[in-house]
């Protein structure tokens, strides 16, 4: 029988994050490969994109396989790690309940999100990805979990609260509320970079910057498994579910 405390702690570490991680990665890349054609060439969420464009630009296409098989080794390493600092099986239980505690989230995350810009703006905004089609579109849904939250919650959020830490001398707590902030504001901002960004308005920056702050205040207490697939499912429900 596992106790509250006891998933908590296995749901935050690092073989269960990455683990639950995994099919989600795979599912994008399965996708972005199967929708390669003429019609839609190179069609990529854009955290991808910015994450793989310094290995494109040293190697092209050798590149892309560099970065996949970085991200592939950094991935073992530190569920290998977490092994060997906390030796034990599995406890294959803990997948299905941060499925659903992920699922949960996702949607009220939707709500408070809706509401909260409502209350703000006074109308609410809903996010469709223009242009593309439903397949692209789930596509681009599944890596805005894994590689938005790479990019802004793994990469800048850590990176960010480090430094507070390490360089300003900041409290864990001081450094956490920095990072959060600067991240949500950045990716925000994120969103209306390239050809398939958004044209910017108050209201969806707002909305976003808001989005932001719940996913890196969620990574902060939640760690990256459930994050990323809270902010997937989350993507999917807006912009192939319209919800």
């Amino acid at each position: 029988m596992m106790v509250k405390g006891q998933y908590y702690y296995d749901s935050r570490a690092p073989r269960y994050a990455v683990l639950f991680a995994a099919p989600l990665l795979f599912a994008y890349e399965l996708l972005a490969w199967l929708l390669s054609n003429p019609v839609t060439p190179g069609v990529r969420n854009g955290a991808d994109v910015m994450l793989k464009a310094p290995f494109v630009h040293l190697a092209g296409y050798r590149g892309v396989i560099a970065f996949d098989c970085l991200l592939a080794i950094t991935g073992v390493w530190l569920v290998a790690r977490d092994w060997r600092r906390h030796p034990g099986p599995l406890r294959l239980p803990v997948f299905p309940l941060m499925l659903a505690e992920s699922v949960g989230l996702a949607l009220i995350v939707g709500v408070v999100l809706r509401y909260a810009t409502a209350a703000l703006l006074h109308y609410f905004v809903l996010s469709r990805a223009a242009g593309l089609d439903m397949p692209t579109q789930l596509m681009v849904s599944l890596g805005a979990g894994i590689y938005e939250e790479l990019l802004f919650r793994v990469i800048l959020v850590g990176g960010l609260s480090l430094l507070a830490k390490r360089v300003f001398g900041w409290t864990p707590r001081s450094a956490s509320v920095f990072a959060v902030l600067l991240s949500a504001l950045l990716f925000s901002s994120f969103h209306y970079i390239g050809a398939y960004g958004d044209t910017m308005r108050v209201s969806s920056f707002v909305f976003r910057l808001l989005a932001g702050l719940v996913f890196s205040s969620l990574y902060v207490v939640r760690g990256f498994g459930i994050t990323a697939w809270t902010h997937a499912i989350y993507d999917v429900v807006v912009t192939v579910g319209g919800a």
